[in-house]
């Protein structure tokens, strides 16, 4: 693929991926490392007097990034202010209202085809029909998610072929639970057909610190052990309500408060993350006493509010971990502390990329972790740990791959041999196996290759 007619400067690792691009694709990258402007070069270069949507959350919608994106390449939104087709940029609420459209160009921004709900209806039917991709930096947490994007690229009829391929369902549980996978390799294969790596060799590094702090026993042994709802003075009903409580009494401990409080001292301008309403009801009251004592500045970003980013000097962001993990970024601080955690490794890492971003100020970005040593924080934290791996398995080699092609291509280019170095050592602890990432076993399909054929049970 030849350069973009246009004076834009793309990185290495943009370029890299922008010769992989084609229709279908997803495009894979960290967050903060410029999946847009690929995206705006990849439709200039391969337009053919199409129009241009681009889908993505409310909040980039409404802060015009995506306009001053594709300003660069001299796309606007006006037919005699651009000089490709129009640009039009819509939410993920509106997508149905796109699903006649033909003879366009789709930028999906953000992954949220999760599921077989409307979004995913109109995604499908919008692909049948126009050339599209995804950008993402983590496309799904489970193979589950994959489903939309492999049947929009013809490898499956529908969502019920794929499940009877490949999915296996636990026996006599109350509603499907997913016991395990089948047929997995060739799933990897049709993963690495349609996945756009874009690794990049980022200038900042990540201290994630853990901040531990108590809860009350006795109170999470009433629930676990008494199966007992003392907020409303009644026996607990089902398991979920009894997951929802012992999160409620590790996460609302005093000692939390207090934690946060140390951070605010440490970091002038702080944004937290947290889960639910209760948790937010408390660091309103937090913040409120500050404001009179300090004139420490709040805002939130949830459901109900959507407040911007304070500009004073001293300030705390509270933003709900759901509504605004995706889709805004802020380069006015280097802090994050999160209030408890999420159980989906995307939302994890998309809030993580807040600050994160390539055009930071800040080498050293600081990630406090408010944890308990409940069993409830254990098991969550073990569950995002786990999705974590799923979405990393098949790129660590690729990446070190990369990095190794890149400094012996062009071995005087300014940085790239401490990039390398830099990677190596944040994933692996240096430059071992010489300099490589130690081969890892392959996925295995588990049930086969054990004496017995796969037995697939749907429901």
């Amino acid at each position: 693929m030849s350069k973009p007619p246009i004076t834009v400067k793309l990185a290495p690792h943009q370029k890299e991926a922008l010769g992989k691009l084609q229709n279908g694709s997803v495009l894979q990258g960290g967050v903060g490392t410029g999946k847009s402007r690929v995206a705006a070069a990849y439709y200039v270069l391969t337009e053919e007097h199409e129009e241009v949507v681009v889908i993505t959350t409310a909040k980039k919608r409404d802060s015009l990034d995506w306009e001053r994106e594709f300003a660069r390449f001299g796309v606007g939104k006006e037919r005699d202010g651009t000089v490709a087709g129009i640009l039009e940029v819509d939410s993920w609420n509106n997508i149905h209202k796109y699903v006649d459209r033909e003879n366009t160009f789709f930028i999906f921004d953000e992954q949220r085809l999760v599921g077989a709900g409307k979004w995913a209806k109109s995604f499908l039917k919008i692909a049948k029909r126009n050339r599209w991709i995804l950008l993402s930096a983590t496309p799904g947490d489970t193979w589950l998610d994959y489903i939309p994007v492999f049947v929009a690229n013809g490898f499956y009829k529908n969502r019920t072929e794929f499940k009877r391929e490949h999915v296996i369902y636990k026996p006599f549980s109350r509603y499907p639970v997913v016991e395990r996978y089948v047929g997995v390799n060739r799933l990897v294969k049709l993963r690495n057909q349609i996945l756009v790596h874009m690794p990049y060799a980022r200038q900042t590094t990540r201290h994630s610190v853990n901040v531990w702090c108590s809860y009350d026993e006795e109170k999470m042994a009433r629930i676990t052990h008494g199966r007992w709802n003392f907020f409303e003075d009644r026996p607990i009903e089902n398991v979920a309500e009894m997951f929802l409580l012992m999160r409620r009494v590790a996460n609302s401990d005093p000692s939390r408060a207090h934690k946060l409080l140390e951070l605010i001292d440490k970091h002038p301008r702080l944004i937290v993350f947290y889960n639910f309403n209760f948790e937010l009801d408390i660091i309103r009251s937090l913040t409120g006493t500050l404001w009179q004592q300090r004139g420490l500045a709040f805002a939130e970003w949830n459901g109900h509010k959507h407040q911007e980013i304070p500009r004073e000097d001293k300030w705390v962001y509270a933003v709900q971990f759901v509504a605004g993990a995706e889709g805004w970024n802020c380069t006015t601080t280097d802090s994050i502390a999160f209030w408890s955690l999420p159980y989906s490794y995307k939302i994890w890492e998309q809030a993580h990329g807040r600050i994160d971003r390539m055009d930071t100020p800040f080498s050293d970005l600081y990630y406090y972790i408010l944890r308990s040593k409940a069993a409830i924080d254990f098991a969550i934290w073990r569950s995002l740990m786990s999705k974590q791996n799923f979405q990393v398995s098949q790129f660590d080699l690729e990446d070190a791959e990369y990095f190794d092609k890149v400094y012996q291509t062009d071995p005087s280019s300014e940085g790239t041999q401490d990039k390398h170095e830099a990677y190596l050592e944040s994933k692996h602890g240096g430059r071992k196996h010489g300099g490589r990432v130690p081969d890892r076993p392959a996925l295995q399909d588990r049930g086969e290759g054990r004496g017995r054929p796969a037995r697939a049970r749907t429901r």
